[in-house]
């Protein structure tokens, strides 16, 4: 079976590593060279579009952001999942608030800003504090802003205004500030034949808008709200391939925040933590494979490294503690990798993400050293 994954990261470098057991061959699409590249040497297999779809089986995507064109002609060979509808909804919060309010899923109060008379529509009707999204692009805290009081009105306008007027199709999506508690997410699968697989929900920590830490938890009242809303997404978009839901719990309450038709940085933790990862199972639901057990085997956290492109060997000789590099050039704050820490039971993940703190670097690792703070109180 031989999968185009349009995208040339660390996505796609992850799947191929999974589909390699199923047989399953990856090549992968640069968006932005037309160039048909090996997904772990980067190697150059080929150029232009047309050329790659018909090498391919089956295509899929490894991010949202892709141009309209090239999701037009992929869908018209036919071999494209999930959706092209599904892709542009995770890359357009406009299209993505209107689906979770058909799919009848409870998200915050939002309102869609093209203009100074709509931003102060919205300040009566979300009220401040609130949340500002640029609809298309930003990400990892970018293209976001927020108004926590009136003061800030003109100067913040000032910014989304410029924002808004650099392309035709822009705009802001205003949403009311949640008082959360935590934020979590699911990762789950959808075959060809509607069947829904999902993970355990994880818990995630973020520093400066950017994910560092996730964790697998058990609760199962959250589980269930979770799944019901993700089967709900899914159901309405028609999905097939592997979909995250991104959460603010609330009391115990789950309002959706974004959704990520792909494979999920929250999900890395699968690699060692489930029975089967989240790259096999997406492959599996695209090929039309039935999908793996999502059963958690061990307890496990994901650790992002962000701007480093070494760590201590020390972590080599630490048992139950994986590396995965993506081969990148350093870059300050860029995704360089991640650490999969996983333990037989709570108490030893958490004593082992202590001992990480005593080898990581506290300006590298943030989330890791404020865990370790907070577990020895």
């Amino acid at each position: 079976m031989q999968v185009l994954v349009l995208g040339a990261g660390q996505l796609a470098r992850m799947m191929s590593l999974a589909g390699a057991p199923l047989n399953i061959e990856i090549a992968a699409y640069d968006v932005g060279s037309e160039n048909i590249v090996h997904p772990l040497t980067q190697a150059v297999i080929g150029h232009g579009l047309n050329n790659a779809i018909a090498q391919a089986d089956v295509i899929t995507a490894e991010f949202e952001h892709i141009p309209h064109d090239i999701l037009a002609v992929c869908e018209q060979s036919g071999k494209f999942f999930p959706t092209t509808e599904a892709i542009k909804t995770g890359g357009d919060r406009r299209i993505e608030k209107a689906l979770l309010d058909s799919a009848g899923v409870r998200n915050a109060n939002y309102f869609v800003i093209n203009t100074r008379e709509d931003f102060d529509n919205a300040i009566e009707h979300v009220g401040i504090p609130m949340v500002l999204k640029s609809a298309l692009g930003g990400y990892d805290g970018k293209g976001q802003w927020r108004l926590k009081d009136r003061h800030q009105i003109d100067a913040i306008w000032a910014e989304m205004a410029q924002c808004i007027a650099a392309t035709d199709t822009q705009a802001i999506v205003a949403e009311e500030f949640v008082p959360f508690k935590r934020e979590v997410s699911l990762v789950g699968a959808r075959g060809t034949d509607g069947s829904v697989a999902v993970y355990p929900l994880a818990e995630n920590v973020h520093t400066n808008g950017v994910l560092t830490l996730s964790t697998a938890i058990a609760d199962t009242e959250l589980q269930a709200q979770a799944k019901e809303m993700f089967t709900a997404v899914a159901d309405k978009l028609d999905y097939v391939g592997v979909l995250a839901l991104e959460f603010f719990d609330v009391d115990g309450t789950l309002l959706v925040n974004e959704i990520a038709p792909r494979v999920h940085n929250s999900g890395h933790w699968t690699q060692q933590g489930a029975e089967t990862c989240q790259f096999e199972n997406h492959l599996r639901a695209v090929c039309g494979l039935p999908l793996g057990s999502t059963k958690l085997i061990r307890e496990t956290s994901m650790i992002n490294i962000l701007g480093e492109d070494s760590l201590p060997c020390e972590l080599l000789a630490m048992d139950g503690v994986y590396i995965h590099w993506y081969g990148k050039e350093k870059r300050t704050g860029r995704k360089m990798g991640h650490i999969n820490v996983c333990g037989d039971y709570s108490g030893e993940l958490q004593r082992k993400l202590c001992a990480l703190a005593d080898v990581l670097d506290k300006e590298a690792f943030p989330a890791v050293h404020q865990f370790a703070a907070n577990f020895t109180k």
